[in-house]
């Protein structure tokens, strides 16, 4: 939440040397921080690694977070096909990120068909 991403990934790194098994809040945690400082590529890489390398299924709070990510990043289409990627319901929180994400990257035109698309999501 304070930007502490590179830091968040060096304790990540630490705690997997010391032989520590991460979970899926560590990495609701590390996605998080990648968000808040903007770190895409390592965020993308954390959310992959999570997935195969540590077989961890994602969460809805996992793909929100990738959600805010991408939104931040400016990437709203990769955000919007992550929502529409979510197998469970509901994912309000997700919507909610991504049309977050629309009014910080000032795209009203995606923002205004994102109530369209969330009713026939729903």
């Amino acid at each position: 939440m304070h930007g502490h991403g590179r830091k968040a990934l060096k304790h990540f790194e630490w705690m997997c040397e010391e032989g520590v098994q991460p979970d899926d809040i560590t990495f609701i945690c590390l996605l998080s921080a990648c968000s808040h400082a903007g770190l895409v590529d390592e965020g993308m890489h954390m959310y992959a690694s999570m997935i195969r390398h540590y077989m961890i299924p994602a969460k809805l709070e996992h793909y929100t977070c990738m959600v805010d990510l991408l939104d931040h990043a400016g990437h709203l289409q990769e955000a919007e096909h992550m929502v529409m990627a979510i197998p469970c319901k509901p994912q309000v929180a997700a919507w909610m990120a991504l049309l977050g994400g629309c009014r910080i990257n000032g795209n009203m035109e995606m923002a205004e068909s994102l109530p369209n698309k969330f009713l026939q999501w729903s």
